[in-house]
């Protein structure tokens, strides 16, 4: 398993401490012994990297994120991308993006997220974690191969924009309902495809998840979300995830509680 930290942050100064998250994620792994499906974790015999940032250098940071990620899919099976916030998911997505048409493969994208992310830009240059996913759509990502699970909050614009393009989304009432039936339709939709994942942490609800810039009551629980995650896992295709928008500054406050779900989480995809 080859993990990348990546501490970008370009929220609109609303994520400051989530530059900090890969490192305390990986700490607390050390306090895993073992997966769900019995793997042993063994944080020593990770392949870690981290691609080192100026956050005050957009355009600086930006150009890292993309030239190591796409680095990355060029050499590695599966990574692992811990952020950082929701901005990163960008670069990443555009260089994922960029791998598969250099490599004639059909790129996929699963996004679970309280909020869309399609927000009007603040500046095209340097999306940040409220509009990523509108700015690599404009790149050209096709959207018939984008799906948004967890979405409980949008911006008026950003349902508008999402009816438009058609976006396929999923609900957490949907997911309720039919828990295994709903995970079945998602591992059909990545059928033949590469895909990469992006997991902002604000798609559990903030009673297991509390250390997130939006907190959004009535999301999935840990315990939902994990048995998702497994079952993604399994998927042959699955060549890149990230893990984003987790506080640690504000984690201090939550005894660790959202670093330990997203150590967690990381668990089950090694």
């Amino acid at each position: 398993m080859f993990i990348v930290k990546v501490p970008g942050i370009n929220g609109l100064g609303k994520t400051k401490g989530c530059e900090r998250a890969g490192e305390a994620i990986l700490k607390s792994l050390y306090n895993i012994h073992s997966n769900e499906q019995g793997k042993e974790i063994d944080v020593r015999n990770l392949e870690l990297e981290e691609i080192h940032l100026d956050n005050f250098n957009l355009e600086l940071t930006n150009k890292l994120i993309y030239e190591n990620s796409f680095e990355t899919f060029e050499e590695q099976p599966k990574s692992v991308f811990l952020g950082g916030d929701h901005s990163i998911s960008y670069s990443i997505t555009r260089a994922f993006f960029d791998y598969c048409e250099n490599n004639g493969k059909e790129p996929c994208l699963i996004i679970f997220d309280a909020h869309p992310d399609v927000m009007e830009p603040v500046d095209k240059n340097f999306p940040t974690h409220e509009e990523w996913l509108r700015a690599l759509i404009g790149d050209g990502f096709p959207i018939n191969n984008i799906l948004l699970i967890g979405v409980r909050n949008s911006d008026i614009q950003e349902i508008k924009f999402l009816k438009e393009k058609g976006i396929k989304t999923i609900s957490v009432n949907q997911l309720n309902e039919n828990l295994e039936e709903v995970t079945d339709i998602i591992t059909e939709f990545v059928s033949g495809k590469e895909l990469y994942v992006s997991i902002d942490i604000d798609v559990i609800d903030p009673a297991f998840a509390p250390s997130t810039g939006y907190q959004e009551p009535g999301g999935l629980t840990s315990r939902q979300f994990i048995y998702i995650i497994q079952r993604i896992n399994k998927i042959k295709n699955l060549r890149g995830l990230d893990i984003v928008e987790i506080n640690e500054q504000k984690d201090k406050e939550n005894n660790n509680l959202t670093i330990k779900l997203g150590a967690k989480i990381l668990s089950e995809f090694i």
